[in-house]
């Protein structure tokens, strides 16, 4: 099994132009995507509230959390978005993919395009 990773644009959503294109990790089992904080600050994306999460090993760490504009190969979507630290991967959540209507496909490790329903 190996890592699936993209580049993808991040942005405020107040300032939808004004992008910063990130390599992210795609982890499908994580809720929020993880981006560092300097770069969230220099966007101007502001903290909304802090959380606490639950890594795998059992430790529990806490993040301040935003808003975010991502953009990918013309789809565009908002989520929220976790002010990463020093330690902390770049990653791309299962919030972050659903806003953009896609889903990685586990057996060619790529994002394919779902089909977006109103239920």
């Amino acid at each position: 099994m190996g890592l699936t990773t993209v580049k993808m644009e991040v942005g405020n959503p107040a300032r939808p132009k004004k992008t910063i294109v990130l390599e992210f990790l795609v982890d499908s089992g994580a809720i929020y995507s993880v981006v560092p904080e300097k770069i969230l600050k220099k966007l101007g994306i502001k903290q909304v509230s802090k959380e606490i999460f639950t890594l795998a090993n059992g430790e529990k760490i806490k993040r301040k959390k935003g808003i975010a504009l991502f953009k990918f190969q013309g789809k565009i979507g908002g989520a929220d978005v976790i002010f990463g630290e020093k330690s902390d991967s770049i990653l791309l959540g299962a919030f972050t993919l659903e806003s953009l209507g896609l889903a990685l496909d586990p057996i060619k490790r790529e994002l394919k395009s779902i089909p977006l329903i109103i239920a």
